[in-house]
């Protein structure tokens, strides 16, 4: 019987270990990774202490202060059900099944898809949902960047000086990022923007080969690769407590949820805005709360 499991490594679940670790704490660390989605982003400019650092560079820092602790680590192990028992918690996993008086879960996001025909036929063959992983692979290829947000600006960021070129593909009339993003894009000819638009359809033979997107009168553009960059869903399902209509685990400021001795911090929870350092944030407070909460006695 442990006395808190912690279900994710992403920032918000190593900011609860180094904290527990800390207060010297017996507690476990559940994870299919150490950095979360953090691995996933490609530059990082509001992060304070770095002025641009890269989503792995960042990740390694992260796991290299985790390792100056002695601490329980079990990677690529995913979590698949938490129950409350009586008195204690039980965390079912692949690996088995653990016991501990309280449970932090911080087990993120992950992306939402475009659900629309040829998604999943060529998922990795043409299609990523991550550019930082695979935009390489688009070197002097044409690819559609999906969504026109910060992430996919960020990403036709990426893309524009590996690219040979660059489609931006958003739904809404305008692109929804950051002001100085959509000005740095400006400067690049191999750009076109496609706003009020939508991908229809995605077609090829062994990879892609082209898009259908409503809104432009072409109606088929011919890509090799399809960047989706359309937000994400909460990874909630492991928990039975009370979620908000967008399926996010509802906390307080405390980050507690609905269930006594069962805390939720990060991208996974309903906590205004999904940032890194609003995750570490909130990873700190889910470990000061459960501390207490064990020292209580209840």
């Amino acid at each position: 019987m442990l006395e808190i499991i912690v279900v994710g490594g992403g920032p918000a679940g190593i900011t609860a270990c180094i904290y527990l670790a800390r207060k010297k704490m017996d507690f476990l660390l559940l994870t299919l990774d150490v950095g979360g989605q953090t691995l996933m982003s490609a530059g990082i400019e509001n992060y304070v202490g770095h002025q641009y650092i890269t989503g792995p560079e960042l990740a390694a820092k992260f796991a290299a202060h985790l390792k100056e602790f002695t601490i329980g680590l079990k990677e690529n192990e995913e979590v698949r059900r938490v129950e409350r028992g009586d008195g204690f918690f039980k965390v079912y996993s692949a690996g088995g099944e653990y016991r501990a008086k309280s449970v932090i879960v911080c087990t993120g996001r992950k992306p939402r898809k475009l659900s629309v025909p040829g998604e999943e036929e060529f998922y990795n063959r043409g299609i990523t949902y991550c550019a930082t992983c695979d935009g390489p692979v688009f070197a002097g290829k044409r690819v559609a960047v999906v969504g026109g947000g910060n992430s996919g600006l960020e990403v036709a960021l990426q893309m524009v000086r590996i690219s040979s070129r660059v489609y931006i593909v958003e739904r809404n009339r305008q692109l929804t990022g950051d002001g100085i993003l959509i000005d740095r894009l400006k400067g690049f000819p191999n750009v076109e923007i496609l706003t009020g638009s939508s991908i229809t359809g995605i077609r090829g033979d062994k990879f892609v080969k082209e898009i259908s997107v409503s809104g432009d009168t072409r109606g088929n553009i011919p890509v090799e690769g399809v960047l989706v960059e359309i937000g994400s869903v909460p990874n909630s399902h492991i928990a039975e407590v009370e979620k908000n209509g967008s399926g996010e685990i509802i906390v307080d400021c405390g980050t507690r949820t609905s269930v006594p001795g069962l805390f939720a911090s990060g991208d996974v929870t309903n906590v205004f805005k999904k940032q890194i350092i609003i995750a570490c944030g909130e990873g700190a407070k889910s470990a000061i709360a459960a501390s207490e909460y064990i020292n209580s006695g209840k």
